[in-house]
This record gives structure tokens, C-alpha cells and sequence, in this order.
């Protein structure tokens, strides 16, 4: 499904453990890394289709985490003019994502990255809350940080468990800074 303007629905899953630490993926048979996203279906709305991604890619269920926030608006990424497929119809110029903050409540071992026919990624790690900005492809770390800084908001003064002390770090600010669009 791809809107009028060229971009097709997505939904990017950050997953963050106690500690203020990120769930980290390896993409299948790569050198890439990314944090969980997949396409809207026509029939789903953002957050029914995160929980679909989140199982068929991490092999998480709605109770192994819990929903701690969404981005407000669509962040979008063009894709670089070689990735689009020009004979497409409709043409897909990017992605638009609204993006989710879960925290796991369930063990680690809930994890499983090859419980589906087509698994997306083959490793995983977690990392401080802004390294992916330095791991994620280049046409993707605006959308990150856009994401990153909008859900980081999110364990500021909130009530869950989860330590902000990544997200508040100086060295964020920095890579914050020196990022543009």
C-alpha cells in the first residue's frame, strides 16, 4: 500500500529494557543493523501492526512488553534514487513510520529471531540508547533521531522503570547535534 505522495505506511518498534538499553538487530545474511519495522497492511491500523511485526520479527507477544508510547506524526525517509524501482506503479519513493516504545517486562529468552518462515534478522544485542544513529544506513538516521528524541521524551519523569540516564547522556546531545537532514 502506497500513499498519494509516493511513501508506504511502516511502523518502527524501539524495544528497551530496564537499564535504558535498546534492542539491536542484525538484518539476515548482512552487515546491517536496524531496530524492528515492517508495513502497515490495509486493514490494520499502526498499532496492530506493530504487534504483528513485533511477533514475526522478535517472536515477541503483547504480554512480553509493555506499550510505553508512539511518535505523534508520520516521520518519512526518501529512498536514494537506486532503491527505487522506477517501473513500480504506484512508484514508492519512501517510507512514512510512526514509531513505538516498548519496554520488555517478559525474559530475554522471549526473543526468538527465527519462529517465522521468513525471519528478518539473525542477531541481536542491546546497545545505548543513541548508538543506532552511527549503525543504522544513512538514509534512515534522520527518521532515527526524529524517533529517538521523541520517545526518549518518554522515560523522563514517567512512572515505569526504566532508566532515561542513555537518553539524557551527553554524548547523545553531540550525535544529536551533528546530524542534518
Amino acid at each position: 500500500m502506497i500513499d498519494s505522495n509516493g511513501y508506504r505506511p511502516n511502523v518502527g518498534i524501539v524495544i528497551c529494557n530496564d537499564d535504558g538499553k535498546l534492542f539491536w538487530a542484525k538484518r539476515m545474511g548482512a552487515d546491517a543493523w536496524q531496530f524492528p519495522q515492517g508495513g502497515i497492511k490495509f486493514y490494520e491500523d499502526p498499532e496492530t501492526a506493530m504487534y504483528r511485526e513485533l511477533k514475526e520479527e522478535v517472536g515477541l507477544a503483547p504480554k512480553d512488553v509493555q506499550l510505553l508510547g508512539r511518535t505523534r506524526y508520520w516521520l518519512r525517509y526518501d529512498l536514494p534514487e537506486h532503491y527505487i524501482r522506477k517501473k513500480s506503479k504506484p512508484l514508492c519513493i519512501g517510507q512514512k513510520q510512526i514509531w513505538f516504545l516498548l519496554r520488555l517486562v517478559s525474559s530475554e529468552s522471549a526473543i526468538v529471531l527465527n519462529d517465522y518462515e521468513e525471519p528478518e534478522f539473525d542477531d541481536w544485542c542491546w546497545t545505548d540508547y543513541w548508538e543506532p544513529l552511527n549503525g543504522v544506513v544513512y538514509f534512515k538516521r534522520w527518521t532515527y533521531q526524529r524517533a529517538l528524541q521523541e520517545l526518549g521524551g518518554l522515560l523522563v519523569g514517567n512512572t515505569n522503570p526504566v532508566s532515561a540516564s542513555g537518553y539524557l547522556s551527553k554524548s547523545g546531545k553531540a550525535q544529536i547535534s551533528s546530524l542534518t537532514r
